[in-house]
């Protein structure tokens, strides 16, 4: 059967009109697919169709459904199209974004490492292995055989040779070292020093020591001839802008093994107060105003510098908490430039004495003496310290009036908090300096002025 013309005009009835309900809608779906009539002439002859004309659309007009739904499909393959590709860029994009972070991360890491690297090169030429020889008085047991046994060395004598090493940092070209005043104990009979090259000097000079009463624990060496060799210092920095998170380097001679190491860590807390003693219990000290932290300090550190990112000592490596892991102290360098810049001078240790015994105040401390001020050093009565005296008779500053009860806030200005002690301040100057002392007394404020003097061997500050 050949195809009607009228059946394709048939299909272009538009298919929007409103729709009918139950048997009517089924039927005028039925009626859009059946042909119409064919038309005839006079004659009755069939009229044959007139071949359609390309259809023109209007100015403004709207486009027949028929001829939007092709352009709709392009327009959608379009769009398809452009997602997929956008999809792709995106996905590339992100795929490039996460190989720049590993990348980044990657070269972050190999730059940290790189830092730490040149530390270790830059600053390790100026620390040096300290070995230093003592007699100690021994107990008389009466068996010969156990000092050999245990490698001892006991004599006749009562007394016995013991060898030991720890870490120190060189502060002159011409030889003058800091290191720990228990690396160089009472007693020591000689001391020699190791350079990072392996050049050893024997015969070095003890300069001086603080008291162990002192809450500075430090000595000062000195090699009597360098032997033409120009010596590197270490760069001193400033300990009072050092904050808690700051990145630190700690380098010594771990273990006396006369070869430095580098540990690194964080600055995990400052102003520690500490009761520290020797591995075996002989002897305790009290360290104050120390900074804490988690670069591993081992065994044969002491002495040796902690140091910043940029290089540069902010810290002497002091004690490690034998109860915890990773956790050491060390002091900061402010508290002993006065100290550095007097020997320097003078070839001598003095340190500077103002006389008095106090408290750092904390929170803890303003509740039990029942204190006005939340920050500064409080000196006790006589009755709170049990009947002992808090301002040293003849002292400075009892010659300047300072007085049991005071509470000193400032020093030249500088006001004393938790990250800057008393005794920081006290050792930022020499013996003979004049300074400042904004004092707290009866809830008035008012200005001492206080000449340092000299340390005595069994008193500090």
């Amino acid at each position: 059967m050949a195809d009607n013309p009228d059946d394709k005009l048939a299909e272009t009835t538009p298919e929007w009109a409103p729709p009918a309900s139950g048997a009517g809608q089924v039927e005028r779906l039925e009626r859009v697919k059946r042909a119409k009539p064919v038309p005839l002439d006079s004659n009755d002859t069939p009229v044959p169709p007139s071949k359609p004309s390309r259809p023109s659309i209007p100015s403004g007009a709207s486009i027949p459904p028929k001829l939007t739904r092709p352009l709709e499909l392009v327009l959608i393959a379009l769009i398809v199209l452009a997602l997929g590709f956008g999809g792709g860029w995106v996905g590339a994009g992100a795929r490039h974004d996460s190989v720049t972070d590993v990348t980044e991360n990657k070269v972050e890491m190999k730059g940290e490492a790189t830092v730490i690297s040149d530390i270790a090169k830059n600053v390790g030429q100026s620390v040096v292995s300290v070995d230093v020889t003592t007699q100690t008085a021994s107990s008389d047991s009466g068996d010969s055989s156990l000092d050999e046994l245990f490698g001892t060395g006991g004599d006749d004598s009562g007394s016995q040779t013991e060898g030991d090493a720890g870490t120190g940092m060189i502060l002159t070209s011409s030889g003058l070292i800091m290191t720990n005043r228990h690396v160089v104990p009472d007693g020591t009979t000689s001391v020699s020093v190791t350079l990072s090259d392996g050049t050893v000097y024997n015969n070095v000079k003890v300069v001086g020591r603080t008291p162990d009463s002192s809450s500075l624990d430090v000595a000062f060496l000195q090699i009597p001839n360098t032997n033409g060799k120009t010596l590197v210092p270490v760069q001193l920095g400033n300990s009072s802008g050092v904050n808690v998170g700051d990145e630190v380097v700690a380098i010594g001679n771990a273990l006396g093994q006369f070869q430095n190491t580098v540990t690194s860590g964080i600055i995990s807390g400052y102003g520690r107060s500490v009761q520290a003693s020797a591995s075996d219990g002989s002897s305790t000290e009290n360290l104050d105003d120390l900074f804490q932290t988690d670069a591993a300090i081992n065994e044969g550190n002491s002495g040796g510098p902690l140091v910043n990112i940029d290089g540069q000592v902010i810290g002497m490596n002091t004690a490690i908490a034998s109860d915890s892991q990773n956790i050491g102290f060390a002091i900061p360098v402010n508290d002993l430039t006065g100290l550095i810049q007097s020997v320097e001078k003078t070839g001598q240790l003095q340190l500077p004495y103002l006389g008095v015994l106090y408290v750092p105040i904390t929170s803890d401390v303003v509740s039990q003496y029942n204190l006005s001020v939340n920050q500064g050093a409080y000196i006790p009565t006589v009755a709170q310290n049990n009947g002992q005296a808090t301002v040293v008779s003849g002292s400075p500053a009892d010659q300047a009036g300072v007085q049991p009860g005071d509470v000193i806030t400032q020093v030249d200005g500088t006001a004393i908090n938790q990250s800057t002690s008393l005794t920081s301040l006290l050792d930022n100057h020499q013996v003979g300096d004049k300074v400042a002392l904004t004092i707290v007394r009866g809830g008035k404020t008012m200005t001492i002025n206080v000449t340092l003097g000299t340390t005595p061997s069994s008193i500090s500050n």
